[in-house]
């Protein structure tokens, strides 16, 4: 890194081994211990009351619904006789209120119900894996506890999600589905029990690095102090709510993007590591390098007029500053201009990289999981953001760090990937209610 870069980095207080990894391990797992305890914690700790114990039934169909970050999709799911999930009629829509106007809450469970109503012959069940901050009841229900991914329904929140779906569809058909509420990180956890029939795993965990982030583990009763109720002895999924985490020094250029968007002040983690945000992430840091004197006067002009830049498009020209057919296109780099483009680009994805691993550990050394290299814990990852990041070579960085994390700790895991993981494990919960 050339020194100017680095002194522009240092100048807006841009860190990329600072706090050290046993620093933000310990903090992690205590903000983790205080949000089981219901103490102030920046991570929710979301009980999920599932387990992960359960049989999944065989030749049996049951209602999906996958509401995420951009997507709604619908399908129906069945596990044959070697326990291979089958997916049946699947459709996608746009996820209701992530574009356009302000949805009410009617309209929202309207365009939920309207999804499921071509389905609801084939079962009464249904897996709902709804990926936003839920407080879900022992009934799996949940309530809406805030919206992220800048999704506009705010009339949703505080409201049971799954009644009111419930109700919608009733209206329609006179049907009444039976629903089980889950997070879309549950629901990759469960996906991966599903899917590690081949390797015997001593533990699962369920980590998502797309749109947005977030990490569930299987956690022991006793440990969940607040639900001072729980049989002791037991074990339950919880949802952490990862993407608020907050025990990492905000920089410069992670304080401007928070403070232009709608919710300002919350998901600060997930905005350093998230596709929703990286792109514009970028953006700030380019810009910034553009006031500070790092690019040539014409590039620097064209970079103070860019209004927006998709991570995809961050992403590619980082990896490739030659590129065509980018938001950069327009902007008359040099070469020389292009290689700080690299130097001041990189960062961002290295940064990402090892916050990401951060996360995933902490998860996984919070199961205790992985001591015996017979029954290594399994890490299930799913988001698009993970697998097709190009810059930093970001993935490969990804398990680097986690090995350099988990070895010294005696820890031995697997990482695997499930095609369709939330629609798979919100089959596996629909059917194993």
């Amino acid at each position: 890194m050339k020194k100017s870069v680095q002194n522009f980095f240092e100048s807006h207080d841009f860190c990329l081994e600072s706090p050290s990894n046993d620093e933000l391990l310990a903090t992690f797992d205590a903000e983790m211990t205080a949000g089981l305890a219901g103490d102030k914690s920046s991570l929710a700790m979301i009980p999920a009351y599932v387990t992960t114990d359960k049989p999944v039934p065989i030749n049996t169909p049951v209602l999906v619904m996958d509401a995420g970050g951009t997507n709604l999709r619908v399908a129906v799911v069945w596990f044959d006789n070697r326990g291979l999930a089958r997916i049946e009629d699947f459709k996608k829509y746009p996820m209701p209120g992530s574009s356009g106007g302000e949805l009410d809450a009617e309209t929202f469970f309207a365009k939920l119900a309207d999804a499921l109503v071509p389905l609801v012959d084939r079962s009464q069940s249904l897996g709902f894996c709804f990926s936003y901050p839920t407080e879900v009841t022992p009934d799996c229900d949940g309530r809406l506890l805030r919206w992220t991914k800048q999704v506009r329904a705010k009339q949703v929140v505080g409201r049971m999600v799954g009644a009111n779906l419930v109700e919608a569809v009733r209206e329609r058909t006179g049907r009444t589905l039976s629903v089980r509420l889950l997070n879309d990180t549950v629901a990759t956890l469960l996906a991966g029990r599903s899917a590690g029939v081949a390797r015997r795993h001593s533990g699962q965990i369920g980590f998502i690095l797309g749109t947005g982030t977030n990490t569930a583990y299987v956690e022991h009763h006793e440990n969940i102090a607040k639900l001072p109720q729980l049989k002791a002895g037991g074990r339950m999924a919880v949802n952490v709510e990862s993407g608020n985490f907050g025990g990492v020094p905000q920089s410069d250029f992670d304080k401007a993007l928070d403070k232009s968007l709608p919710d300002c002040g919350t998901y600060r983690f997930e905005k350093m590591i998230s596709g929703a945000y990286l792109g514009s992430l970028g953006l700030k840091v380019l810009q910034h390098a553009a006031e500070d004197g790092l690019f040539s006067s014409a590039a620097a002009t064209a970079l103070l007029a860019t209004r927006e830049i998709t991570n995809k498009d961050f992403d590619d020209f980082v990896d490739n500053p030659f590129l065509n057919g980018t938001a950069f296109d327009k902007v008359p780099f040099t070469d020389d201009d292009r290689r700080t483009v690299v130097e001041v680009g990189t960062p961002i994805f290295v940064r990402a990289a090892r916050l990401a691993a951060i996360n995933i550990a902490a998860a996984i050394l919070r199961d205790g999981a992985g001591r015996d290299p017979l029954y290594p814990i399994c890490a299930t990852i799913d988001g698009s953001t993970y697998y097709r990041t190009r810059s930093a070579q970001f993935r490969s960085r990804i398990e680097a760090h986690l090995r350099e994390i988990l070895q010294p700790r005696g820890v031995f895991f697997e990482t695997i990937a499930v095609e369709d993981a939330p629609i798979i494990g919100a089959a596996v919960a629909g059917l194993t209610a």
